[in-house]
């Protein structure tokens, strides 16, 4: 039900996005994306590994605006956009697992994210259409502390555990322009693809966190 619901609501922000009229050099951005938590580390994800089983269930709705900073960046094929964003983080019941009860800060509450990052397209072109790898920095802060970081941390450091509503944030994303895709003219400058995002103290540095969260999502992307 809850992947049913996810996806409508996907859908129906997908339909507002493609709606939106056409402003001047698309200087905007939208992105609506939905995902789940992985247990796999930021490494094993970029190089392809096979992904870590997860035990728990954990997702993310997640919307985020941007501007377009810098086209064609010194003349590059990249563009650099100033972008923020709202998420919900979402977890099961996690009263079912005797090994949590005894976690200090593990709740089964929804978590609210705010970001804020820059982020930087590189554009391929080829047969007739665009492919886009977008790297974002910057930072996240969350409403509560996500139950997904508090174990892991806990469950490797114990009572020594170290955990922070403020995180670095990383937004790595690969996509397509689906208009040209499927040729269709109304759908061009709308993007379909895969976003990791990714929150983490950077080992240690800030404060004190060694770990982090990585979720995988799939998002629909409307440049206007």
């Amino acid at each position: 039900m809850r992947l049913k619901s996810s996806f409508s609501f996907l859908l129906a922000l997908f339909y507002a996005l493609v709606g939106v009229s056409s402003l001047q050099a698309s200087e905007y951005s939208l992105r609506v994306a939905y995902g789940v938590e992985t247990d796999s580390d930021l490494g094993q994800i970029l190089t392809l590994q096979k992904p870590s089983d997860r035990k728990y269930d954990f997702d993310v709705i997640a919307l985020d605006a941007g501007y377009l900073l810098k086209p064609s960046l010194n003349d590059w094929p990249v563009d650099l956009y100033i972008k923020g964003g709202v998420a919900l983080f979402r977890t099961e019941d996690l009263s079912i697992y005797d090994e949590l009860k005894q976690m200090q800060d593990v709740s089964d509450k929804d978590v609210y994210e705010f970001t804020l990052y820059v982020k930087l397209y590189y554009n391929i072109d080829f047969l007739s259409n665009r492919v886009r790898i977008g790297f974002g920095e910057g930072g996240s802060y969350v409403s509560d502390y996500l139950a997904a970081e508090v174990i892991e941390e806990r469950s490797e450091d114990g009572d020594d555990a170290k955990y922070s509503k403020y995180l670095n944030y990383l937004d790595i994303s690969f996509d397509i322009d689906l208009g040209k895709l499927v040729k269709a003219k109304w759908l061009e400058e709308t993007y379909l693809g895969y976003t990791i995002k990714h929150r983490s103290g950077i080992f240690g540095l800030i404060n004190g966190v060694s770990g982090g969260s990585n979720y995988n999502t799939v998002s629909i992307e409307r440049n206007f």
